[in-house]
């Protein structure tokens, strides 16, 4: 049920980008329209313009009709990449590509048509990428790190992450920065929303390690939760009970996922690794003198703090029922 609703909400933003898709078509085509017409005008010496400004006059209408007409060819291949891309965060980068073409061709058809003498434009522009080379280091970083982020792919819209000290839903990546829902946080011990909005600028994926629980092989994250009991108590059935209040919450999907997770061990160097039959259960010696049984699972991580829940309320509730096999640590102070 959930994942039909997801379809459905994504079906629904599409439908509303694709409508802001075609209306921003149809106003760079009107923009364009009254560019080539006020460049017709000037030409028909409609506008009393001194001679030495009617020149630069058409260049500057003439580029601006040629970006508007970039503009809208950009735009239609936004609608095309939404309606035929499968995958979202792919989608994503590749519209932010294609505005980052449009702004260079516009930057070029610009100075095609304002500056003749093309050595001295050059020349100009050399002047001009040095000076800021030295003033804007910061941003060029960020915006090679952005580069770096399309090639390498360490994450996407909609991942959830950990970079130095943010952790967070990812739900933008523009040129110079990322932003991140973030989870958890100050406030909050647990892996829920905090409501906060972190931005990074994305030079900092060139600098510190990037932990991302939502890699498209592998979405999931091993959690763990200990049950304390005392030393009289029947270790093996509590065990046997925790194990299988875990397999009732989390399903038969459980084994595919070790499945898949066995898969991609073969294809890396790692030998000898042991997978164990998840959810496995552990038993440790605490330092207050009671014993731990640690269930360990697989969960998404967008999930886990409603699976931890469950779990430990529905354990829980199953071993109260046997208070002669399973004594909490409170029992031995009676």
């Amino acid at each position: 049920m959930d994942v039909e609703k997801k379809k459905v909400a994504e079906a629904e933003v599409s439908r509303h980008a694709l409508a802001r898709k075609k209306v921003w078509v149809g106003t760079y085509l009107l923009l364009a329209l009254a560019f080539i017409t006020c460049y017709s005008l000037l030409k028909l010496k409609v506008f009393d313009i001194i001679a030495s400004y009617r020149e630069i006059t058409g260049k500057v209408l003439l580029a601006g009709f040629f970006s508007m007409i970039i503009l809208a060819v950009g735009k239609v291949v936004e609608r095309i990449i939404i309606k035929r891309a499968k995958n979202r965060a792919a989608s994503y980068n590749l519209i932010r590509l294609v505005r980052l073409l449009n702004v260079l061709i516009i930057a070029l058809v610009a100075v095609s048509f304002i500056f003749t003498n093309w050595y001295a434009a050059a020349v100009s522009l050399g002047l001009i990428s040095l000076i800021l080379g030295f003033a804007l280091q910061t941003p060029i970083a960020s915006f090679i790190g952005w580069v770096y982020i399309i090639i390498r792919s360490p994450y996407h819209v909609g991942d959830r992450i950990q970079i130095g000290d943010f952790k967070g839903d990812v739900v933008e990546i523009n040129y110079f920065d990322t932003t991140l829902w973030e989870f958890g946080g100050d406030y909050l011990s647990n892996d829920v929303s905090s409501g906060r909005l972190i931005r990074f600028p994305n030079s900092l994926v060139l600098e510190e390690a990037v932990y991302n629980y939502s890699w498209d092989k592998f979405p999931f994250i091993w959690n763990e939760i200990p049950f304390h009991v005392a030393y009289e108590s029947d270790l093996e059935y509590v065990a046997a009970t925790v194990r299988s209040v875990a397999i009732k919450e989390l399903g038969d999907q459980m084994d595919d996922h070790i499945k898949r997770f066995k898969d991609l061990l073969v294809q890396t160097p790692v030998d000898d690794l042991e997978i164990k039959e998840y959810p496995f259960v552990s038993l440790r010696i605490n330092t207050n003198t009671w014993v731990e049984v640690l269930v360990t699972y697989l969960v998404e991580p967008k999930k886990a703090a409603g699976v931890r829940t469950r779990l430990i309320k529905n354990a829980i509730s199953e071993l109260l029922k046997q208070p002669d096999k399973v004594m909490f640590p409170k029992s031995n102070n009676r």
